[in-house]
């Protein structure tokens, strides 16, 4: 069973984290600042983090703020320490994080093999680092026309039958207790932490400097490629997935659409398929 007491009071630390990350994307400059500095001081307060891991988040925090002074090289420096910096965060590298154990070796449905989740605290300060950097990676509206939607929707439908296709997953049906725990952790942490990086990031700047196919090429390729744990297969399948995030950004011209959208796959990928994968 899963018990929500666990949550309490260290959960308010990232509903806090929640309402930044919110913030960022419905007023981009005015509110986040002020949620993030209260979620990261009532995480010291509760010992979720550490002297150690809070300079750590200043420093990268503070290159990333400061870059809009820098130009040449200074500008690429600050750049690779940042990436450098979110790295480290992105692989739980950096000791001091107190990230909260919420599902322990669960499982979605019979044929589903054992899924542990965490609420990181770490990773999602990726998201403010990088649109420090890129401030303008949340993008404007563009017009899409019914036959990208087509093309879209195709591509949703496409991956999990070749996921199935290739027996990484089957058809299971399930919606367990946890589901919206899942939802607040897959869409606000996980899939705008990732949308920012591989979107937001890689494929906005790859596109500036050569053209629109090169960065979405390149970022669904690492977008794959960072899915290794699965295996080959699990990369070839992310990659596809990629391509479907990849689109929705370069063709509405909002990241907050390549965000709902990924966050859609992975919750029809819990609900209608075995999670994470099949047995």
């Amino acid at each position: 069973m899963f018990d929500t007491s666990q949550m309490i009071p260290d959960g308010l630390v990232w509903l806090l984290l929640a309402c930044s990350i919110t913030g960022l994307f419905i007023n981009n400059t005015r509110y986040w600042p002020f949620f993030l500095a209260i979620a990261l001081s009532l995480a010291f307060w509760l010992e979720r983090l550490t002297p150690v891991a809070a300079i750590f988040s200043l420093i990268g925090l503070g290159i990333a703020a400061f870059s809009k002074n820098l130009a040449g090289k200074w500008l690429a420096l600050a750049h690779f320490g940042v990436i450098l910096w979110g790295t480290a965060l992105a692989l739980h590298l950096v000791p001091g994080f107190g990230n909260l154990l919420i599902l322990d070796k669960v499982v979605s449905g019979p044929d589903s093999i054992p899924f542990t989740m965490y609420l990181n605290l770490d990773k999602p300060l990726i998201i403010f680092g990088l649109f420090l950097l890129v401030p303008g990676m949340l993008g404007q509206h563009r017009e899409i026309s019914l036959s990208k939607v087509a093309v879209l929707a195709g591509l949703f439908v496409l991956t999990p039958t070749l996921a199935a296709l290739l027996m990484l997953v089957r058809p299971e049906f399930s919606f367990p207790e946890w589901i919206w725990v899942f939802a607040f952790n897959n869409l606000l942490l996980t899939c705008v932490a990732e949308e920012t990086l591989f979107r937001g990031y890689v494929q906005n700047l790859l596109t500036q400097r050569f053209n629109h196919w090169i960065g979405i090429s390149v970022a669904s390729m690492l977008f794959g490629l960072a899915h290794f744990a699965g295996g080959p297969l699990f990369i070839l399948v992310a990659g596809f997935a990629g391509a479907l995030y990849g689109l929705t950004y370069h063709w509405t011209g909002r990241l907050s659409m390549a965000v709902g959208v990924h966050f859609g796959f992975n919750l029809f990928h819990l609900v209608f398929f075995t999670y994470p994968l099949g047995k």
